[in-house]
């Protein structure tokens, strides 16, 4: 029988997210809290880590996540310690252009724990990606936030948009956790 090796995937939880940032989500402490207990757990095993940091393509057309500000950088909840790898990517996909891939291969890694910010689309993106790369995957959705969105004139407020791509990444690419169930088991 081959043992799961487990890696943690810390998406984009960064100061832009939080209350005066330029992308303020629901309930972004609370995620990044319980996204901080199962860092510990990782750090404590001394298991593979990956921290994700977005960064602005454009920042003249979006003048949100730019380097060298405060919204840029890893919120204080989730800091990495030295020697923990951090990748930086200019897309919503954590494997794009980035050495995510190699860093989890390196690692012997088949079983990629996902937590992060936003459910609807960093979150989305990496975990479909990381399905189709061949990994197990485990969403923990209590380490995640999201936002209200707009289409067509309606608002879907962020708790709707938060458990609807939860429930569609569910249906087929990842198990969905909280942190009680996943540091419990």
């Amino acid at each position: 029988m081959i043992m799961s090796k487990q890696a943690l995937i810390i998406i984009d939880i960064q100061n832009e997210y939080f209350e005066n940032g330029g992308l303020p989500l629901v309930n972004p402490e609370t995620a990044s809290l319980n996204a901080r207990k199962v860092l510990n757990h990782f750090r404590a095993n001394n298991f593979p880590i990956a921290h994700i940091q977005h960064l602005s393509s454009d920042p003249e057309a979006l003048p949100i996540f730019v380097e060298g500000t405060s919204g840029v950088e890893i919120h204080e909840n989730v800091k990495p310690l030295a020697g923990e790898k951090i990748f930086q990517k200019y897309y919503p996909n954590s494997f794009r252009e980035t050495g995510l891939g190699e860093y989890l291969k390196e690692n012997d890694v088949t079983e990629v724990i996902i937590t992060g910010m936003m459910t609807h689309m960093c979150v989305d993106a990496t975990t479909r990606a990381a399905f189709d790369f061949g990994y197990k995957c485990t969403v923990l959705g209590d380490t995640c936030a999201s936002r209200d969105l707009e289409i067509n004139g309606k608002t879907v407020k962020a708790d709707d948009v938060h458990h609807a791509f939860l429930a569609a990444l569910e249906f087929f690419y990842a198990e969905i956790k909280s942190t009680e169930d996943f540091l419990a088991a």
